[in-house]
Parts: structure tokens; sequence; C-alpha cells
């Protein structure tokens, strides 16, 4: 037995873990593959001594796959799928759940952009982007309200290492859209002090569909630029990070109309400017450590009629706080204490009121424990959280777009409790049980009038209870040298859902929804398969299911759930002579299936299959080295209708086939 010391920079800090390793495990022309560390989650363990089961993918493997923004590319991990606006409007479902069920991270930062309208996206560029970590399940431990479903938390892009300098510069260009997306990054580092920054630039045409049509004013643009300050010595690390922006978003109303590949939006569109600023500090003491990590986001989001005069402008500013203590190890056992918090203020400026202006602040404490002997992990939390809202009345009461004033508080206690242990050499198991919350957002509370894209009037309701669920968690997984199995199962069940319903009326030709509340569940999981035969090492065989079903108490389906999909994926990996390393091929079919347990007002969606093909690898010409990737999605150019696409209802159908070819040079 070996035992071998590794220094890992998670995050904004360096951990050192041992690792002990057998000796028949180490071979000669094998090299040794660490296990990726889970950012996500409090104590920062290697995926194979996680108590969660944690999915983790980098954005360069996710660019591999071809896809045209972040969110498709997150699409394609088992569990996660998109409720989608064209190709520029893409918000994340874990598991069935998304909006304010899902909560988002990035720079050690929780984002905050008006997530509970269908027609607000991300807000984020994958360039300067590492990775992500996607915890599908109940997260308020950790992160608070609005974790009720899971948490995508993004990782941002290493510093160079230190004293070296790197640039790079990518290009990606997409048939379909006849788009381009152009980035340019520059890092430098010293012993101490490192640097980064990197901007990009994203612009699209209307997307076509699998019969060769433009759907009308689909197209948009994005300005996206990163940079990053950073020191650390033996005793402290901090690190100041900073991104812009900006999105030009059109909003499709007519369907399949003007055929034109023009990229300037016409009205009605969107404008949103997003400013993230995020301070991450760690002092280091002798045993123990205290990590603070301070953020403020700016979200101005405009929308434009017929004129550059916004007829809707809110202003979303949020200011968090995060401070975690850990405490010196003893024996076997670690423990975290922490706090966090949030103020945040809505304030309009425009004719029309969505939502009013308001004022909404965050407060919680909380306390784990992780426990690990031989082969076995046990971890438990407990935590207290307290959201106070505030809102300003406005508008004639009784007339829509009138809100009257609310004083609201909710609390909310919850737990979690964890345990992993290895069955075998190979086989490894892990149990979880956690509870969640989700306070209601301002529009379930004091919505008046009609919600734009739902075609119906929405009236809120300020008397909704905090939404609570409860989840529990199964997973298996087997990993030898040449075969890879994992099962996941879960079911999770949620006391006051809240969602819209009918009540009959009518208003200037909208149908009148209320928000209301009822207990659900959802249950269902993934399971998958990667296979690489010896000796014929290069060559990959993966294969993954995944559903998901959500019902109402009365037995009625919720609405959005994703369809099932099965996915199967052959890559081979090569080498020819000096010029090409690091070659890969891949042919991928995916079957998504009909989807007919649909809520009352939801239609049945038919199933679909597609061919892609992915071809790619490290060029070297003379002292010229650049990575090339060649993608080709849904080459059939199958005609279909995703069931979570939010242009279904005007049977609009989604992208036709996409070529993608992406280059990325580094100096």
């Amino acid at each position: 037995m070996k035992k071998f010391i590794f220094t890992l920079f998670v995050g904004f800090s360096a951990i050192i873990q041992a690792q002990e390793i057998k000796q028949d495990s180490l071979h000669k022309n094998k090299p040794f593959v660490l296990d990726e560390v889970i950012v996500s989650t409090a104590f920062n363990k290697i995926q194979s001594q996680n108590v969660m089961k944690v999915e983790h993918s980098t954005v360069k493997e996710l660019q591999q796959k071809g896809t045209a923004t972040l969110i498709e590319g997150l699409a394609t991990i088992p569990g996660v799928s998109q409720v989608s606006t064209g190709t520029s409007i893409g918000k994340p479902v874990i598991r069935g759940l998304s909006g304010n069920r899902v909560l988002v991270y990035s720079q050690g930062v929780r984002i905050e952009n008006q997530q509970f309208g269908d027609e607000h996206g991300l807000g984020l560029n994958d360039a300067g982007i590492e990775s992500v970590e996607v915890i599908k399940g109940p997260a308020s431990l950790l992160y608070g309200s609005d974790a009720l479903g899971g948490v995508l938390y993004f990782n941002p892009e290493k510093f160079a290492p230190a004293n070296t300098f790197q640039a790079n510069f990518n290009q990606k260009l997409f048939s379909n859209t006849l788009g381009s997306n152009s980035t340019l990054g520059l890092k430098t580092s010293t012993e101490n002090w490192k640097f980064l920054a990197r901007g990009s630039y994203n612009t699209h045409s209307d997307y076509k569909t699998g019969e060769g049509d433009r759907v009308t004013n689909t197209r948009y643009n994005e300005t996206d630029f990163k940079t990053g300050i950073g020191y650390s010595n033996s005793k402290f690390s901090s690190i100041f990070r900073y991104n812009y922006n900006d999105l030009d978003l059109g909003i499709p109303e007519e369907g399949i109309a003007n055929q034109t590949t023009n990229k300037k939006t016409e009205y009605p569109k969107q404008g949103v400017f997003n400013h993230l600023l995020s301070l991450n500090n760690v002092f280091f003491f002798q045993k123990s450590k205290l990590d603070v990590d301070l953020g403020y986001i700016s979200n101005d989001r405009s929308e434009f009629e017929d004129s550059d005069v916004a007829v809707l402008h809110m202003k979303l500013k949020t200011f968090n706080y995060d401070a975690k203590y850990h405490f010196p190890k003893m024996g076997k056992f670690e423990s975290i204490l922490g706090v966090q918090g949030m103020h945040q203020t809505n304030a309009n400026s425009g004719e029309e009121y969505l939502i009013p202006d308001a004022t909404t602040n965050d407060f919680g404490f909380f306390g784990t424990g992780n426990y690990e002997w031989k082969s076995n992990v046990l971890q438990a939390g407990l935590r207290f959280d307290n959201r106070k809202t505030t809102t300003t009345a406005h508008g004639t009461p009784g007339e829509e777009g009138s809100f009257g004033a609310l004083d609201k508080s909710y609390d909310s206690f919850n737990a979690s409790l964890g345990y992993k242990t290895n069955l075998s050499k190979k086989l490894a198991l892990r149990m979880n049980l956690a509870s969640g919350f989700r306070a209601p957002n301002l529009a379930e509370l004091t919505s008046n009038g009609v919600h734009e894209g739902t075609n119906r009037y929405e009236v809120g309701n300020p008397d909704l209870k905090t939404e609570q669920n409860i989840q529990t968690d199964l997973n298996l997984e087997y990993k030898s040298s040449h075969v890879e199995f994992f099962a996941n199962g879960f079911y999770n069940h949620i006391n006051n859902y809240i969602y819209t319903s009918p009540t009959g009326e009518i208003i200037d030709e909208n149908a009148i929804f209320d928000y209301i509340q009822n207990d659900a569940k959802l249950f269902g999981g993934e399971i998958g398969l990667h296979f690489h035969p010896h000796p014929l090492d290069w060559l990959h065989y993966e294969t993954s299911f995944e559903t998901v079903t959500g019902k109402k108490q009365d037995g009625d389906y919720l609405p959005l759930i994703p369809a099932n999909n099965w996915n199967n994926t052959i890559r081979t990996e090569f080498k020819i002579k000096n010029w090409l390393e690091d070659g890969f091929a891949t042919l991928n079919v995916s079957t998504t299936f009909n989807q007919k347990n649909v809520s009352g007002f939801e239609t049945k969606s038919n199933g679909y299959t597609f061919l892609n093909l992915g071809l790619g690898g490290k060029v070297k010409l003379g002292k010229t080295t650049f990575d090339i990737n060649l993608n080709g999605n849904n080459l059939l150019d199958k005609e279909y209708t995703a069931h979570l696409s939010r242009l279904k209802t005007d049977g609009i159908p989604n992208m036709g086939r996409n070529i993608v070819l992406g280059l990325n040079f580094t100096i």
C-alpha cells in the first residue's frame, strides 16, 4: 500500500488530502486519474468519499457535444432538462422541478435574476466557466430557501500556474443560426498574485426548424466579460471576481413569419444587464479555517414592445454573505458551523408592473458533521432559516397592475442525513434523507395582471404557505477497470406545492388563473452504464436512461415534467502520428419518449430520436497547436417539438440540423 499526497486547488483555496492506493492498481503505462473534488458540498471531498451523489462535468466536455448554449449542454446530464423559449432562453429543470425551486451559484455567489419567470434565462455565458456540479435533490441545509429541488454550482476558470502567462482564443460557428461565438482570454500569475480577464461575443440569427423555416425573432446577441484578481499565502487567500453580461433577446410572437438571417433583434424584445461581483476569502489557522464569501448582483431587466422606451423595467439588487467555520478535526470527525444571509430590493420604473417594489431579507444558520470509519461515511446536519418580505402598494385597488402592501415572514427548520459505504472494493452504496423549503416568490404572492407569454390573467395569493419537502435518495455505483455502472432512485414529497389553477372567469379575453397549493410527489431516477473493453481501451460505450413522474395529491399530473429519455454514445479515442493528439469520434443516438402524463392545461407530446456525430482533437502543425471540434446535431433534420418548449402551445417546432465548428488556440 502506498500513500500519495495530492494538493488540490478547490475553488479558491488549496486543500491537501491523502489518498491510499493499492500497489496493484498502479500501472506503468496507465496514468492514475484522481476523482474530481466536489466544491458544492460542505466538506469538499473527492466524489468517491462524498456522501451525496453529485454530477460533475467540465464545460469542455459539454462543448464537445456541440450544444449551442450552456443550458443545452447542462440538459445532456442525466436528471437535468430545460424549459426553453427558442435557442436564446433556457431554464434548468432538475428531476421535474424548475424556476425558483432550483438554485444557481456562480463565482461562489447565489444568482438572483428574477428567475420566477419562464422567459428569464440563466444569464450566464460558458466562457470563463471551468465546470459545473449538479446536486439533484433538496440542498437547503447548505443553501437555504429555493434549493428545494437542487443546485447548479458553476466553478469559474482557474488562474494560470505560478510564474506563467497564458492566452487563448476560441471561435465557434453554428450552421443553423448562422451564429458565431468568439472568446479571448488572458491570465498571468506570480507566486502570490493572480490575474485573469476574458471577453466573449455571441450572435445568432433566427433558428431554423427541421422543415427549413426560420422562427421569427428568436435571434439574440450577447456580450460577456469576466475578470478576476487573487492573492494567497500560507495563512490567507482572497479572490475578487467580476462578471458583466449583456443580453439582447428577441421575443418570438409571430411564429414562422418574416424569413431573414438578420441578427438585429426586432420588437418585442428584452434587454438584460447583469453585474456580478464576488469576494471569496479563506483564513487558515493552525488546524481550522474560516471561509467568508460576499457577493453583489445587479440585474437590470427591460422589455420593449414597439420602441426603445421600456414598458417593463425591473431592477433587482442583491447582496449575499456566507461564512463557514471548519472546526479542527477530532479523530475521524469533522464539523462546520455556518451563517448565511441575503438583502434584496426590487424596483420598477416602467409603466407596467409585473411584481411590486419589494425588499426581501434572508437569514439562516446551520451546523453539519461528517464521520468516517473504514469504508463508511456518515453525515448529518440541521438548519434554521427566516425570510422576511415586504412590498409597497401600487395602483388603484381592483385594477390590473395594482398591488397592496405586504409584510410576510417565513420560518423553516431543515435537516439532512446521509450514509455512504463500500459493499465491496468496486461497489458503493449511498443513502440520503433530506428536507428542503421554498418561501413563496413575489409573483405567487402578488400577481395581478396578464403575465407575458402565458396568455392568462394571473392572480397572486398573499396567504400562501412555505413549500416544504422531504426526499429520499438511493445511489448504487460499480467501478472496475473496464465497466462502470450507476443507478439512482428518488422519492420527493412536497407539502404545499404552489401552482396555478383556472377560476373559470375571463378578463379581456384572458382566462383568470389563481395561485393555489396542494401536496405533491415526484419519483423516478437515472440508470447508466459505461463499458470500455480490454484490450480495446480506445473504445467506449455509454448508455443512460432517466425518468421522472410528478403528481398532485388528488392524482392529477404536475405540469412541466420532462419526458423519459434514453441516451446512447459510442466514443473512440485515437492519435494520428505526431499531428493529432487526444483525438476522438462520437456517435450519439438520443431518444426522447412520448409524454402522455400531462396536467389538465398541457397538451401531450410525441417522442423523437436524434442522431448526433462528433469529431475532434488537438492538432499540431509545426509550432502551431490548436483544439478542434466538429459536431453535427440532429443530423437527420428531425422535425420535433420538445415537451418543455414554451413555443409548443403556438405549434412552433424546435431547432433542426445544426453543424458546429469549434477552434481553440492557446498561446
